[in-house]
């Protein structure tokens, strides 16, 4: 596997064939090294002292309930004001590291993780239910984000890379980012580790120090990347690791008045319950908190009667399943213009009744849902669908000894349908007829979410008005609206999607930073 270094331009990371059985066997032995292993204790990590809890997070294989994959200690509020006065002491000499010497600690963990990414990856298998790609990829979108973030940092940090201000004679005008101070990191289960290490690493690198508090479905992998930023050398305080409940620690970290900025990444729910806790002044707070939040999704694709039915019937179904429909991307309704609509909900079922249900460590397409919660609650949506549609594939729990739900299908759901407008997360796709292509978008953007999109069609100006009347932070034109890539597709959306921060995008870091006019008379 080739290492990037700083001196050459960003690219991403290539997925990993397992078509090819050298790439399944190391995935198979990655799975077993990590199995050897599971079970141990994880201490939490505030400055250089590891702190081991009698309340445990107890981690457990969704896929085989009766697989534990780790105890991680817990933070309460004593142990999470104490992660504070660690993050707050080290961001007084963290800030003062050269932009360069931040950036090099990237690079390293970038270049470890790439030599053992199998390991990650089985981890995820394990912990999350994903299937080989999906880990893979979640990997791979790691290596990128730490890549891509501590090259955006060389970039904000360089002279001739400032933001070009009108000059003024007798005057050395100068604009330069400077870090905000102590920030709550709260990554999502379903990208346990390119999410994680995405939000914790944009921060450090803009010369921040971070409280990490992980999922707690998914504490394990997070703890492996705190694992990997010791190994190469990040001082002590600058990542602290403090898993824990959300009502106790994570709430008592997001009213603290040194808390400087939350980035969160999660349901609708909990990022506005985070919004209106974060917008209240604590005594003795002295700034506005910023957050950095990306919520739910309820996306969509639009199949016009131009269109290639099977390329948008695969990918109606790609970006339905993926990941069990687990993603905030993921596609969980399509609506299909009336002339062609019976032919595409045909092919959308056939290729769904094919998908293969079992353990993500023997590589299956369906694997579990992540707990007991989704479980139920999703098995509940199947049950208000059938009300609310026509069933045409799966319908209810799958064989295995975990979270199975069979991939699911309902056709001729009315728009105002709450199994079209509400976030279901999980296997559950629902399918709505439209007059034509423009009723298609219209439904398309009845909606309180908008984060990704899809419009399949052959007609150039329809792509065009489709461009600009679906209303999105990511829209695709005739390809799924799953899958973005860090550098190729920004990633961030509208309205209750969050604040179309765009993570992998080129003004990413800024939301981790403040800009500090200086001006020298000459």
């Amino acid at each position: 596997m080739s290492i990037l270094t700083q001196n050459e331009a960003f690219r991403n990371e290539p997925f990993v064939n397992f078509a090819l059985e050298e790439n399944k066997r190391a995935m198979e032995a990655a799975i077993a090294k990590v199995k050897a292993g599971l079970g141990r204790d994880y201490p939490l990590h505030i400055g250089a002292e590891k702190i081991v809890t009698e309340a445990k997070i107890k981690s457990i294989n969704p896929g085989n309930v009766d697989e534990v994959i780790g105890y991680v200690s817990k933070a309460d509020q004593t142990l999470a004001e104490q992660a504070m006065q660690t993050a707050l002491a080290t961001f007084e000499t963290w800030k003062k590291v050269p932009a360069a010497e931040r950036a090099e600690y990237l690079f390293k963990a970038a270049a470890i993780m790439r030599e053992r990414k199998h390991e990650f990856s089985a981890m995820m298998v394990l912990e999350a239910g994903k299937n080989y790609a999906e880990a893979d990829a979640d990997t791979a979108e790691a290596i990128d984000f730490m890549e891509f973030y501590a090259r955006e940092m060389l970039r904000l940090a360089a002279t001739n890379e400032r933001q070009p201000l009108t000059p003024v004679a007798g005057e050395d005008n100068k604009l330069t980012y400077i870090p905000l101070g102590v920030g709550i990191v709260i990554p999502p289960w379903n990208f346990p580790l390119a999410i994680c290490v995405g939000m914790s690493t944009a921060a450090i690198v803009s010369g921040n120090t971070v409280l990490l508090k992980p999922a707690s479905t998914t504490p394990v992998i997070a703890h492996m990347f705190v694992e990997l930023m010791e190994e190469v050398g990040l001082p002590a305080g600058v990542l602290n690791f403090v898993p824990g409940s959300g009502a106790e620690v994570g709430d008592y970290l997001t009213t603290h008045p040194k808390t400087r900025f939350i980035s969160f990444t999660g349901s609708k729910e909990i990022g506005l319950r985070i919004s209106r806790l974060a917008a209240d002044t604590a005594p003795g707070q002295i700034w506005i908190k910023r957050l950095v939040a990306e919520m739910g999704g309820k996306d969509g694709i639009v199949v016009d009667e131009t269109a290639d039915l099977d390329a948008a019937a695969q990918a109606i179904v790609a970006s339905a399943f993926g990941f069990q429909g687990q993603k905030c991307s993921a596609g969980s309704r399509a609506f299909i213009v009336e002339s062609v609509y019976d032919e595409v909900v045909e092919k959308v079922a056939e290729l769904t009744k094919k998908i293969p249900s079992g353990l993500p460590e023997q590589n299956y397409a369906a694997g579990p849902v992540i707990d007991q919660g989704s479980y139920d609650k999703i098995l509940g949506y199947i049950e208000i669908g059938k009300s609310e549609g026509r069933l045409i594939a799966g319908g209810g729990k799958a064989e295995g000894n975990g979270y199975y739900i069979q991939p699911t299908v309902f056709a001729d759901v009315d728009g105002k349908a709450r199994i079209m407008q509400e976030e279901i997360f999980g296997p559950v796709l629902a399918l709505g007829k439209a007059k034509d292509w423009r009723e298609a978008i219209d439904l398309y953007n009845d909606t309180e979410f908008g984060l990704t999109g899809a419009f399949f069609s052959k007609d150039e100006s329809r792509i065009e008005e489709a461009l600009q009347t679906m209303h999105c932070g990511n829209l695709y034109i005739n390809r799924k609206c799953t899958g973005a890539l860090v550098g190729a597709h920004p990633f961030g959306g509208f309205n209750m999607s969050g604040t179309d921060s765009k993570a992998g995008g080129y003004d990413y870091l800024l939301l981790f930073t403040q800009a500090k006019m200086t001006s020298r008379k000459l």
